[in-house]
């Protein structure tokens, strides 16, 4: 098994994830470090954490990667996000919406190896602003 290694960088790249109701791209990261840490460590964190199951990847409708935390029993094997993530159109944030699953049934010789669902609209924040 290997070891997990703690450093500071991914302890404040957790903990902000963590602390987040939106998933965060990276700019949204290194904005929020400053200058803690250089954007290539920010990139080898993410995967680092991708890889541990500690956060998933979120590719939003413009082609911009996300990262958000992992809810329930996601491994560095495997990650179970059979949910719904909404794109806000007016300020790019991306949420992830765990009691949205749909359900899915593919024919006959399809196996689903990974899914990603995203629905674009406006968020609560942007309408009601």
């Amino acid at each position: 098994m290997k070891q997990i290694r703690n450093t500071h960088a991914k302890t404040e790249i957790l903990n902000l994830i963590n602390g987040s109701d939106i998933a965060l791209t990276h700019s949204d990261i290194q904005k929020k470090l400053g200058d803690l840490c250089n954007r290539v460590t920010i990139y080898r964190v993410l995967e680092r954490l991708e890889n541990e199951g500690a956060i998933h990847k979120i590719v939003n409708v413009d082609g911009v990667v996300n990262f958000a935390k992992c809810i329930g029993k996601c491994t560095h094997e495997q990650h179970f996000h059979n949910h719904v993530h909404f794109n806000c159109k007016k300020c790019h944030s991306v949420t992830c919406i765990e009691n949205a699953i749909p359900e899915i049934s593919l024919p006959d010789h399809f196996v689903t190896e990974e899914y990603n669902f995203v629905i674009s609209g406006i968020c609560p924040k942007c309408v009601d602003a």
